[in-house]
Parts: structure tokens; C-alpha cells; sequence
């Protein structure tokens, strides 16, 4: 088969090669799936730099998440799902073996069917940013009639979290580092953008709630934004972040935390509770066959140029980069 692969950590265009490999075969309880479009996540860079884990073995196939159709099944898995149209996660997760290839083995449960009408670019964005949205806004209980704040609304993860707040019947504020990304963010249904670069966003927040504060937070950048996010929630309000790039280490002051009553959530997908995935995906399909949910795809690449394809997003993609295997 075609595939993607690094032996070493380092840039993209100097570690990652293509080329022909052997296939894998689907193991109990598995599925081989034949790829179509391979998402390209920050995790899968960082990995690739050697941020985010080893790489134990001679090569190593990136991605985790991806669309395409299954074509076998192992032992323990119904031989009707072969045909099946199919979006994936986790393909790289404890292995590996990731889907920038023409086929990819993932555990039965991690190939969701595709609804009738979304193609498979649109599956290929779900996975790790959708998954983690999920999880961030409903990760404490229902939303309905809370107000939310989702920073960096314009992102992959803050995108999906304002849909999935609103659909659960939230007020939702998002905050944007520019008047194009503020557009996007308000194509995903938000009550209302901040320019975190322009404005004061705590004091924007409490004059939009009359000065009540947020429910809840998701937040991409949990130690840049420590301060205002402390200063605009209410008591027994929650924090669910996903993500510290710019301040990894940040120092938590903990007597005022203490006096709200904070909830610190911290979301890894990988390590969400299975029936958390599982409500997530059943939620996913539902929403995308009523029609309910929109896809922010950007740049798409072909497999062979894998490398160019991790460069945009290291360099800041707004948009689901893709890798077209098919």
C-alpha cells in the first residue's frame, strides 16, 4: 500500500517520506479500513517533532483521525459492516500506525458510520477536535440556558464547542484574534465575538451578562488566560481546557479558585470514558443527519505532499488540513 511515514523526529519536509509498505490486516475485534482523507491534527506535528511521545519503531505512519471504508473485519466484528462508509479516531493511538496510508486498522467502535450526504472530507475533520469539544462542553452535566465562554472560537476545537454549546441550548460567547476569524466564529452560531487582541475580555464578558460572569470556559490556552477566566465565572463555575500552549506551567492562585468553588477540567481525548465517546459519536450522527452541524475545511493536500501539508499547520491553518489518500 501507499503510505506516510517518519523513521526519525525532526522537520517535515526533511523526516517524513512516502512510498509502498504492506498493508495491515484487521485484528480481533479491529477493522480495516481503506482510506480516503487523513485530518491533520497539531498533535500530529508535535508528535512528528517528538513532542508528544517516542517512536519506538523503524517507521511510524502519522494521523489519527480520517474517513474512507471498511473492507474487512476481524474475528469478533459483524462481516456486514464491510462497505461501510466510516469516519475514524484514534487511528494512531497505542500504536504506530496512524492513517496517512491507503488502509488503517482501528478498533471496531472507532469507526463510526458516516450519515447519508456527508462525504468524507467532513469525516476527516471530526475525530480529535469534535471529540474534544464534546467532551469540554458537556464533560459536567446539560448546558441548557448556561452561558458559556469559548476561547479561540475560530479554531478546530472552539468551533465545534460553540456549535455543540448552542445546540445544547446555551448562550455562547467566543473570543477571536481578528475580524476574519470573528466571522467564522459567528458562523458557528455564537451570541457574541471579543478580539482578545483589541478588547478587555473579562470586562467585555461581564458587561454582555449584566455583569453575572460565565458558566463554564473552554479553553484553548488555560495559562494565558488564568486571570480572566477566574474573574468572569461564576461560583461552582468550571474550566475545561484542552490545551497550554503558550504558558505550559502556569501557576494556579488557590485560595480564589477555592472561594468560587472552580471546577478544573482537564480534557485529553484519549483518556475521555468510553461511554463519553460513545455519547459523543451518537450525538455527532444525529446532529449531522439533521443537518445541524458545519465543517470548517481549509487547505487539502495529496499524499505525497504529506510534508507541505504539516507545515500549514504548524504555521497556523485556520481550517481542517487534509491529506486526500484516494
Amino acid at each position: 500500500m501507499r503510505a506516510a511515514w517518519y523513521s526519525r523526529f525532526g522537520d517535515a519536509t526533511e523526516v517524513l517520506e512516502t512510498g509502498e509498505m504492506e498493508a495491515p490486516r484487521a485484528g480481533a475485534e479491529e477493522v480495516l479500513v481503506r482510506m480516503v482523507t487523513s485530518g491533520v491534527n497539531p498533535v500530529d506535528v508535535k508528535r512528528r517533532r517528538g513532542g508528544r511521545g517516542g517512536a519506538e519503531e523503524p517507521r511510524v505512519i502519522p494521523h489519527f483521525d480520517g474517513a474512507g471504508v471498511i473492507e474487512a473485519t476481524g474475528e469478533g466484528v459483524d462481516p456486514g459492516r464491510v462497505g461501510e462508509r466510516v469516519w475514524i479516531y484514534e487511528a494512531q493511538w497505542g500504536t504506530p500506525f496512524g492513517c496517512a496510508a491507503e488502509y488503517a486498522t482501528v478498533p471496531a467502535a472507532r469507526a463510526v458510520p458516516l450519515p447519508e450526504g456527508a462525504d468524507f472530507a467532513t469525516g476527516a475533520c471530526l475525530g480529535i477536535p469534535a471529540l474534544t469539544a464534546h467532551r469540554a462542553v458537556f464533560a459536567d452535566g446539560p448546558v441548557t440556558d448556561q452561558t458559556i465562554l469559548v476561547t479561540g472560537g475560530a479554531g478546530a476545537v472552539g468551533r465545534y464547542a460553540i456549535q455543540f454549546a448552542t445546540l445544547g441550548g446555551a448562550r455562547v460567547l467566543t473570543t477571536v484574534s481578528s475580524e476574519a476569524k470573528g466571522e467564522l466564529a459567528r458562523s458557528a452560531g455564537c451570541d457574541g465575538v471579543i478580539d482578545y487582541k483589541q478588547e478587555d475580555v473579562a470586562a467585555r464578558v461581564m458587561d454582555a451578562t449584566d455583569g453575572a460572569g460565565v458558566d463554564r470556559v473552554v479553553d484553548v490556552e488555560m495559562g494565558g488566560n488564568l486571570a480572566p477566566s477566574l474573574a468572569i465565572l461564576k461560583v461552582n463555575g468550571v474550566i475545561a481546557t484542552y490545551a497550554s500552549e503558550a504558558n505550559p506551567e502556569p501557576t494556579l492562585p488557590f485560595y480564589p479558585f477555592l472561594y468560587k468553588s472552580v471546577v478544573l477540567r482537564f480534557v485529553l481525548v484519549f483518556q475521555v470514558p468510553e461511554e463519553g465517546k460513545a455519547q459523543a459519536t451518537s450525538d455527532l450522527t444525529r446532529w449531522m443527519v439533521e443537518g445541524r452541524l458545519t465543517h470548517h475545511i481549509g487547505e487539502r493536500f495529496a499524499l505525497e505532499d504529506i510534508a507541505a501539508a504539516h507545515v500549514a499547520v504548524e504555521a497556523g491553518a485556520v481550517g481542517k488540513v487534509l491529506v486526500d489518500i484516494d
